[in-house]
C-alpha cells in the first residue's frame, strides 16, 4: 500500500458559511476536530489554493483542499466479543452499555485490543453508519482504562440528535472517581483549560492554549488516605476527570501515568485509576423523553473501595 500522502479536495458547502477550517474539516472529512487542527497546523490545508490556519473562516463554495497521510494499515472494524460488556437497554434507536476496562471504544491506529464497536458487531447489533467509518454509531468515549455506562446510536437520527445533546452540553455524564487525599474545598468545581502535554503525546495537561473544560465535584464518602468523589461534566476532553484531578493535586487512586502513589495503587490490588461512569442520563432520540440509566461498581474497583473503607475504619 503507497504512503504518499492523500490529496481531497471538495467545494465547501453554503451551509458552513463562516465556519472555522477546523470546524469545517471535520464535517466535511468525517474526523476528528483535533486531527483536523492538527494538519492545519502542519500546513496542510489550502482554502482556493492559500494555506489556511485553523481559525481562519471558510467562505462557501470555496475550494478546501487537505493533504492526508496514508495510514500503513487501514483501520477497519474486526466483530470480536468483549468479555464483560453488558447491555442495559436497547431499542431500534440506541443501545446503552456498560464498558469493562481495557476495552477501547472503536479501533484506531495501534490499539489491538478489542473495541465497543467491535463486541456489538459480534453480537449482532446493526449500529448506524454515521461518522467516520471506525467510528460508526460512537457518540462519545471512554478512555480504555476508564469503565462504566457508554451510549451507541443504532439509527441515523440517534447519532445525529445525540451528537448535538453532547456538544450542547445537556446530556448528564456522571462519575464516581476515589481520589488521593481530601479536596479542599470537598465540594467545588474546576474550570481549567486542557490541552496536549507539552512533553509527552500521550498525556493531557491543564494549559493556557487549552480548551475550555469544567468538572464539577462533590463528596461522597470521605477516608482516611482517599475521598470518594461524585462527578458531572460540563465538558468531555480526553482525560478531563484525571488531568483535571492531578492538577488539583488529588489524582485518582491508580492512576500512575498522572501522579498517584504507586505504593497505594499495589496495597489496593489497583491496575488502572479509579474511575468509573455511574450514571448517563439524556433526552432519548424517539421522542424526546429523558432517560436516565446506572452501573454498579465492577469488581476491581468495589474491592479496592472496600480496602479503604476497612483501613480507615
Amino acid at each position: 500500500m503507497s504512503t504518499l500522502p492523500e490529496i481531497r479536495t471538495l467545494p465547501v458547502p453554503e451551509g458552513l458559511e463562516g465556519e472555522r477550517v477546523d470546524a469545517a474539516l471535520a464535517r466535511m472529512f468525517g474526523f476528528s476536530r483535533t486531527k483536523a487542527a492538527e494538519l492545519a497546523a502542519s500546513g496542510k490545508v489550502q482554502v482556493n489554493g492559500a494555506v489556511a490556519g485553523k481559525s481562519d473562516r471558510v467562505m462557501g463554495g470555496a475550494w478546501l483542499e487537505v493533504e492526508l497521510p496514508r495510514p500503513a494499515t487501514p483501520v477497519r472494524i474486526v466483530a470480536e466479543p468483549v468479555e464483560g460488556m453488558e447491555i442495559v437497554h436497547d431499542d431500534d434507536d440506541i443501545v446503552v452499555i456498560v464498558k469493562p476496562v481495557g476495552v477501547a471504544a472503536h479501533p484506531s491506529p495501534g490499539w489491538s485490543g478489542t473495541t465497543v464497536i467491535g463486541g456489538l458487531a459480534a453480537a449482532g447489533y446493526r449500529i448506524s453508519t454515521s461518522g467516520a467509518a471506525e467510528r460508526q454509531g460512537i457518540v462519545h468515549r471512554l478512555d480504555v482504562g476508564t469503565s462504566g455506562l457508554m451510549v451507541v446510536a443504532k439509527s441515523e437520527r440517534a447519532y445525529t440528535l445525540l451528537k448535538q445533546q453532547f456538544r450542547e452540553r445537556v446530556v448528564d455524564k456522571g462519575y464516581h472517581a476515589l481520589v488521593q487525599g481530601h479536596p479542599d474545598p470537598l465540594s467545588g468545581t474546576i474550570d481549567a483549560p486542557i490541552g496536549r502535554h507539552p512533553n509527552h503525546d500521550y498525556k493531557w495537561a491543564v494549559t493556557a492554549a487549552g480548551k475550555p473544560s469544567v468538572t464539577h465535584y462533590d463528596l461522597v464518602e470521605a477516608f482516611r488516605s482517599a475521598s470518594l468523589l461524585d462527578i458531572r461534566l460540563e465538558t468531555g476532553r480526553t482525560h478531563q476527570i484525571r488531568v483535571h484531578m492531578s492538577a488539583h493535586r488529588h489524582p485518582c487512586v491508580g492512576d500512575l501515568t498522572y501522579g498517584a502513589d504507586p505504593t497505594l495503587a499495589e496495597r489496593l490490588g489497583l491496575g488502572r485509576q479509579w474511575l468509573h461512569a455511574v450514571r448517563l442520563g439524556f433526552e432519548h432520540p424517539s421522542d424526546g423523553r429523558w432517560v436516565e440509566y446506572r452501573s454498579d461498581y465492577p469488581e476491581d474497583l468495589q474491592q479496592a473501595l472496600d480496602t479503604v473503607r476497612a483501613e480507615s475504619a
